[in-house]
């Protein structure tokens, strides 16, 4: 089985290489795939160079989906398997229109027609979001509520959802959308997403280091970890299509918390000094955003499915504890 993944040099595309180059066989379809070559794609060249360093079946490409050697190179290979994870994030995309555009939009439409090139369809996972719904005062939604992004982020990712709907509809790709909940603790340094706060005012404590407290305590989130990211990857990679159906896109379950909560846990887990080193300074661009997100999601079909949130704050803490210490 070949399989491209896109965004690979990110936190989550790298740890679904890992994941995929470590494993002998992977679940594909409802059928038991072995794994025989990667291919990882990405813009930054250096990361992506080093993530393949001693990993025989890993292949970089170096270079952006709008480039017609990449699209050539995805093409030619003919997976049987697509991870589209390459993506602008949040701020970034509200703050550069054309940026995010071009990356979230055209560049998921170019990777569909390069699947269009191919004797046969790709299963295709498509990295989505929770930010393509809105509701009024951070409230409760279910699954079935009808999108209404507030951002150019979330609405880039609905058109994306719809492409991969009708691409499968048309037998061009198995498509699978996924709606992830906003991932925390991402390891690593702050990004532009609206959300990076929800990962920030954990990591960088835990690190020794200041963070910003960009909204208000009684905020409420939706959130997975990075392992429980993977895991519904991977999952979603084993569902037949069948299960799938005729509606391609899968909402997440996350935890709910509020960020009052996620604080006064960090307290009790790591202890007040280290919460002490959260700083208010509210940001109402920010503010603007993430307050228009839901603060709970109710999933009964994907956990129907088997998509299982995690137990809790305190799960995705210490998830963190044990990959600052190297033993996650």
């Amino acid at each position: 089985m070949r399989i491209v993944v896109t965004g690979a040099a990110g936190f989550i595309g790298r740890m679904v290489v890992d994941a995929l180059d470590k494993a002998e066989t992977v679940m594909l379809n409802g059928v038991e795939r072995r794994v025989s070559a990667i291919l990882a794609v990405d813009i930054a060249a250096e990361p992506l160079a080093e993530l393949a360093q001693g990993r025989s079946r890993v292949h970089p490409v170096a270079g952006g989906l709008l480039d017609a050697p990449v699209l050539t190179r995805i093409a030619s290979d003919a997976p049987d398997l697509i991870i589209h994870l390459a993506a602008v994030v949040s701020g970034q995309a509200e703050a550069d229109w054309d940026l995010g555009m071009s990356v979230n939009l055209q560049g998921t439409l170019a990777l569909i027609e390069a699947c269009r090139r191919m004797a046969r369809p790709p299963v295709f996972i498509f990295s989505s979001s929770v930010a393509v719904f809105s509701c009024a005062d951070n409230d409760t939604i279910t699954e079935d509520t009808l999108p209404a992004p507030r951002s150019s982020y979330g609405t880039q990712k609905l058109m994306g959802e719809l492409l991969v709907r009708d691409a499968t509809r048309r037998g061009i790709v198995l498509g699978r959308s996924l709606r992830f909940p906003t991932i925390s603790i991402r390891p690593g340094a702050p990004n532009r997403a609206a959300s990076s706060f929800a990962s920030g005012i954990l990591r960088e404590p835990m690190a020794g280091q200041p963070a910003v407290l960009p909204v208000g305590r009684e905020l409420r989130l939706h959130l997975a970890s990075p392992d429980k990211a993977l895991d519904y990857t991977l999952r979603a990679c084993a569902l037949e299509q069948a299960q799938v159906g005729d509606n391609t896109t899968l909402t997440l379950p996350g935890i709910t918390v509020t960020v009052g909560e996620m604080i006064d846990t960090l307290s009790a887990l790591e202890g007040p000094e280290v919460a002490a080193r959260i700083s208010p300074e509210p940001d109402p661009a920010i503010a603007a955003i993430v307050t228009s997100w839901p603060g709970e999601i109710l999933c009964p079909r994907a956990r129907a499915l088997g998509f299982e949130p995690n137990t809790g704050i305190a799960a995705l803490i210490e998830e963190h504890r044990r990959r600052m210490e190297g033993t996650a």
